[in-house]
């Protein structure tokens, strides 16, 4: 059953985000007699997948690659058996768009956090001291992932006037070009309303540090104590890992929303292009340097350190700019470039089909 103008009732999936794009990509595996679902939560070699009949779970053995970018996780829309003990997961459809960082090890191996989001949600905890630095580095990897990023300011309520809340979000604003950022307090409720009519938009990712609220916040938006939540230290605002798997929800006000375990750490994974999404204002000044291959150091007629030396661009924003592009430059020295370059080309083009679907039945907010 699909979602067109002519059915007469919604296909039990739609509330998960299935559509007439994600039908015809699975026609294929419907004429072998295998049943369509979305992965809610994997956990050592099995995952729980929705599907019409309701939640099952499924082992993965048919789908583990030895490509990390490749094992099934969580928002995939997965081929299942129909019936079965045990039942499997026998392929998955290809991901519009994928949220990949760096693990620590000294492979350099790409993880892949969540697949198939629309909105990349950033949390950012306002009862401690902004760190930019770390912001930006979330950014450029939700850009490179395909996906609309979004900052969330919680804990909005901890601000003592409403002054220097609007300066942290300027200061926020500035670092963060072409993305909305919402300031929020999951305890008043400050900002929650606005805040669900832009996820109920499609599939929403839920990003952060440990302490930054997201389980809190996850908790607000379903209506409901869902996400376990524990107390953050008032000495330095950190908590502990209150979330430890990536898991799929269905939101009241509509949407998907996927949780996701604190991050401590935030590696790039071959995001040149999500860098500069997050620098546009300097890739944009990089086009008026003397020389095209200008590096921004010393070099006569680069415009990049006339806007600094002006005050126009802060010396910040450069150094992290250069920060992020030299980090990437080494995890894709040590990777296949090429092949990674193709995936995410290939994840783009179907996220811009995917999305123009999605326009095309109701407004998007932007």
């Amino acid at each position: 059953m699909s979602l067109s103008a002519g059915s007469l009732s919604p296909h039990p999936l739609a509330s998960y985000g299935w559509d007439d794009a994600w039908a015809a990509e699975f026609a294929p595996y419907l004429e072998r007699g295998l049943v369509p679902g979305r992965v809610v939560r994997v956990d050592r070699g099995q995952c729980d997948v929705v599907t019409a009949d309701g939640l099952v779970r499924v082992d993965t053995e048919f789908v583990t690659p030895n490509d990390p970018l490749r094992v099934i996780c969580t928002g995939d829309w997965a081929a299942v058996d129909a019936g079965g003990d045990p039942r499997y997961v026998q392929a998955y459809l290809p991901r519009r768009t994928a949220f990949v960082r760096s693990t620590s090890s000294k492979r350099s191996e790409g993880q892949i956090l969540a697949a198939n989001v629309d909105y990349a949600v950033v949390a950012v905890s306002l009862a401690v001291e902004l760190d930019l630095g770390r912001i930006e580095r979330f950014l450029a990897l939700a850009w490179e992932s395909g996906a609309q990023p979004l900052v969330v300011l919680t804990k909005a309520d901890l601000v003592p006037d409403g002054a220097t809340l609007s300066h942290l979000v300027q200061d926020v604003e500035t670092t963060a070009p072409g993305v909305a950022v919402l300031p929020v307090s999951s305890t008043v409720g400050d900002g929650l309303d606005v805040l669900a009519a832009v996820v109920s938009g499609g599939t929403s990712v839920l990003l952060g540090q440990s302490g930054a609220g997201k389980s809190t916040l996850a908790n607000a938006l379903l209506g409901e104590e869902v996400m376990s939540v524990h107390a953050t230290r008032d000495v330095d605002g950190k908590g502990r890992h209150t979330t430890t798997t990536r898991n799929l929800l269905v939101l009241p006000g509509g949407g998907v929303l996927i949780d996701t375990p604190g991050l401590r750490g935030v590696g790039l994974f071959d995001a040149e292009g999500g860098v500069g999404q997050v620098f546009s204002e300097i890739e944009e000044l990089a086009a008026e340097c003397r020389f095209q291959d200008c590096a921004h150091v010393a070099e006569p007629g680069c415009a990049v350190l006339e806007a600094v030396e002006s005050g126009v661009l802060p010396e910040r924003r450069l150094d992290s700019y250069r920060k992020l592009l030299r980090e990437n430059q080494r995890i894709v020295a040590k990777t296949d470039a090429r092949a990674r370059a193709e995936l995410r080309k290939e994840w783009k083009r179907r996220g811009a089909l995917g999305r123009a679907a999605m326009d095309a039945k109701r407004g998007r907010w932007r």
